[in-house]
């Protein structure tokens, strides 16, 4: 029997459609995520080698919600977005700061918390102030790769601050902590984390900086939009079902979603 070629065409088309489907839904039965280990207390690994943090419980809970199996690992930093671009990963929950300059390389969910930027220096620091001209002279530290190194390029080194970048956040407060830096920028709430512990005996809190108040979102490939979409959903339901109110208080003692 003959058939034409628009029907051709389209049950072609339609065959292409359904394998993707198919496709989704196997790749969708486990998840493959990135999370970095080196940022607590968000994500970090333990003498053991197992990841820990608010982030590896937010994913667990997801894939629990959106039921499918996770399978969560490390990745460096500077790595993550070309790991997770070259597919070694389906998405990173890794506490990244959704900008614009990353929204061309990968696709973004809603937020999962918000944060602001602080600024930290030694007890023994006569600085009293996080603003740009009170750190001229000085030198402050900040992982590479971050909004908060972006903020200390564009505003401290400008200010005529010295600015060093480091591959962690730990080795950046590690020389605040051995005398070799004036101050960190960073996470707020990394930094509250670090200073309820290692940090108590050494440093203060200078101050939030203004304006860095920041959304933080799962990053997937920038085809992936039904994944991310996916991910938006149990993003909703987990708040609304108290599953991250959980979570949340587990780490923090306020809440770090932040108001829409």
């Amino acid at each position: 029997m003959q058939i034409s070629w628009k029907f051709a065409c389209a049950a072609s088309l339609a065959a292409l459609l359904s394998a993707a489907g198919g496709a989704w839904a196997q790749d969708a039965a486990k998840l493959k995520i990135a999370t970095e280990g080196a940022y607590p207390p968000f994500n970090s690994l333990t003498a053991d080698g197992k990841l820990i943090g608010f982030d590896v419980d937010i994913a667990n809970a997801l894939c629990t919600q959106m039921k499918v199996e996770c399978e969560i690992a490390a990745q460096d930093w500077d790595g993550i977005i070309p790991a997770l671009q070259g597919k070694k990963f389906d998405a990173v929950v890794a506490s990244m700061t959704i900008t614009e300059e990353r929204k061309k390389q990968v696709l973004f969910t809603d937020k999962y918390y918000t944060t602001p930027l602080a600024l930290i220096a030694a007890k023994t620091s006569e600085l009293t102030s996080p603003e740009p001209d009170a750190l001229k002279g000085k030198t402050v530290g900040a992982q590479a790769s971050t909004t908060q190194s972006i903020y200390a390029e564009d505003h401290y080194a400008k200010a005529g601050a010295e600015v060093k970048l480091y591959p962690t956040q730990d080795e950046a407060v590690a020389d605040l902590t051995n005398g070799r830096l004036d101050a960190v920028v960073a996470d707020k709430f990394v930094l509250v984390d670090w200073m309820k512990t290692t940090g108590q005996d050494c440093c203060k809190m200078i101050g939030d900086l203004k304006g860095t108040e920041s959304e933080t979102g799962i990053a997937v490939n920038l085809e992936n939009a039904a994944l991310r979409d996916k991910l938006n959903a149990a993003i909703d339901a987990i708040v609304k079902d108290g599953t991250y109110a959980k979570i949340n208080a587990k780490y923090f003692d306020f809440d770090i979603y932040g108001a829409d």
